[in-house]
């Protein structure tokens, strides 16, 4: 059986091991498969649309197209190191299999699965939306084919070359500010434009001309050209993808004979009374409140988590506080407090994955509903105590920056009462759709596998029922009427207290299943 073959037969049968025996995980991996399948199919219709467009602007968005698909698979692949098997060389390194056969049967499992098919039929769309003439077909085929397998070798190069640094703390909290800083930089573009500083297509061409030059560029302008030096820009872009792969497999040779270097280190272990202690009396609660923000101390995903939200809230500051004309979003700082409120409470959504196995110490020790609701009430006050002035900082630096000082007090208020609502609903999506979360080998992991449907599902439930019950309060808000927000945290702590209710009489009920889906083998 050749290489090709035995690899993606071994990753269709992950695939399907994922999924046997457990409703829920089918029910996600069916809502992930319709959500690949209706991006793929709206990619390809708007990559096909550009035949519609000038040739020269068709060209333009081509290019940052395909540059913006590499940038994408160089830096998910390292987001989902740990989740999926096939990225890390280390867990295939005790296959009987030479170094390049290895490569092969890495590459091919890359490409197999949804998303690699779904953005290879992305992509097939600029080929629609570019072509010119048989040439442009002829030479397109290639181009979309090389252009993709250019994502999946250089994804793969720089995975296979930082497996043994993503492997440590220090590379996985390193990787998390690379790439938040990476978002924030790709968003500059957007933000000049909102701000008046550049003209769009002025700059799209611009950006464009450099980018042409770019192996990206090279398989947009073959497809675009389809003549002689279409044929050129395919060769050179051949050989950059073959230079890549030679460099891939001595990568792997090299990682499969390095040894791992999270195991070179060591721990220490504090010990001293926390601001906790003092102002918190010994009992359940306080003991929740310490080990939470530990947590968000210790723990990577939380801290990209909070820099997320933090990150967020700055790009949104700049693009609407202020257009050329110089003119605000109304009413920004209540906007921007209360998107900061739902991107920290949405870090409850989930509020038991984080303990995975261990909640069973927890489960031993609720001998009642009244203990579960004091374990969420620990974790939302150990999210408030960082939340709430955070909310602060934020509404008065948005307020002073968009030239709106008298809607500060409106944007903490509103900005409290939003996170409210969203721990509330946080605790009872907590109870009713638990997943798993993987071992921590990275700042970005979501879900174990075989549960990303799941935890979408989840995610989408809290955004919906965050916005609906925010609506009383953000909605007059919206509409000029600003006395609402004196009202806004007593209604954010109603929900709170009503949602940690709901959710302790669920999940108490049912703590044996909750105990078990956030216990699943990552």
């Amino acid at each position: 059986m050749s290489t090709v073959l035995l690899f993606a037969q071994l990753k269709i049968r992950l695939l399907a091991g994922n999924l046997r025996g457990d409703l829920q995980r089918k029910l996600g991996f069916i809502f992930t498969l319709l959500i690949a399948a209706g991006l793929a199919v709206l990619g390809f219709f708007l990559m096909s649309l550009l035949r519609l467009a000038p040739a020269d602007i068709a060209a333009s968005l081509v290019t940052v197209a395909f540059t913006l698909f590499l940038v994408s698979w160089m830096i998910v692949p390292l987001m989902a190191f740990g989740l999926d098997d096939t990225l890390d060389p280390a867990r295939l390194s005790l296959f009987p299999l030479r170094t390049r056969r290895m490569a092969v049967g890495m590459f091919t499992a890359s490409v197999t699965g949804v998303w690699p098919v779904a953005m290879l039929v992305v992509t097939f769309g600029a080929l629609v939306g570019l072509a010119g003439g048989v040439g442009g077909f002829l030479l397109g085929i290639p181009a979309v084919l090389l252009q993709f397998a250019l994502c999946v070798v250089t994804s793969r190069l720089i995975t296979t070359a930082l497996s043994g640094a993503l492997r440590s703390r220090r590379g996985r909290d390193l990787l998390a500010v690379a790439v938040l800083l990476v978002v924030v930089l790709a968003q500059l573009p957007n933000l000049l434009m909102n701000r008046g500083f550049a003209d769009p297509a002025a700059e799209l061409h611009r950006i464009a001309a450099v980018l042409r030059w770019t192996p990206p560029g090279m398989a947009a302008h073959a497809i675009a050209d389809g003549g002689p030096a279409g044929l050129a820009d395919l060769a050179v872009l051949a050989g950059v993808v073959a230079l890549l792969g030679w460099l891939w497999i001595k990568a792997l040779g090299r990682a499969l004979v390095t040894p791992d270097s999270s195991t070179q280190g060591t721990a220490s272990v504090r010990k001293g009374r926390g601001l906790v202690d003092r102002f918190l009396p010994d009992g359940p609660l306080a003991a929740v409140v310490t080990k939470e923000l530990k947590y968000i101390r210790r723990e990577p995903r939380f801290r990209v988590s909070w820099a997320s939200a933090v990150f967020v809230t700055l790009v949104l500051s700049f693009s609407l506080g202020g257009r050329g004309d110089g003119d605000a979003v109304a009413a920004l700082p209540v906007f921007l407090a209360s998107i900061g409120a739902v991107m920290i409470a949405l870090q409850s959504a989930n509020t038991f994955g984080i303990d995975g196995r261990s909640l069973w110490m927890n489960a031993v020790a609720f001998g009642s509903e009244r203990d579960l609701r004091t374990d969420l009430a620990g974790r939302h006050l150990a999210n408030a105590v960082i939340a709430v002035p955070l909310l602060a900082v934020i509404a008065v630096a948005s307020g002073l920056f968009a030239g709106q000082p008298e809607l500060i007090v409106p944007g903490v208020l509103a900005g409290w009462g939003a996170l409210g609502v969203g721990l509330g609903v946080g605790s009872v999506t907590s109870v009713i759709l638990p997943y798993s979360l993987p071992e921590r080998m990275n700042a970005f992991s979501g879900a174990a596998p075989g549960q990303g449907g799941q935890a979408l599902a989840a995610s989408m439930g809290a955004m919906a029922g965050i916005a609906l019950l925010a609506l009383p309060i953000l909605l007059p808000m919206a509409l000029g009427l600003v006395w609402v927000c004196v009202v806004a945290p007593f209604y954010g702590l109603l929900a709170e207290v009503l949602g940690r209710r709901l959710a302790a009489n669920i999940g108490f009920a049912r703590m044996p299943e909750l105990l078990a889906a956030v216990s699943k083998a990552s």
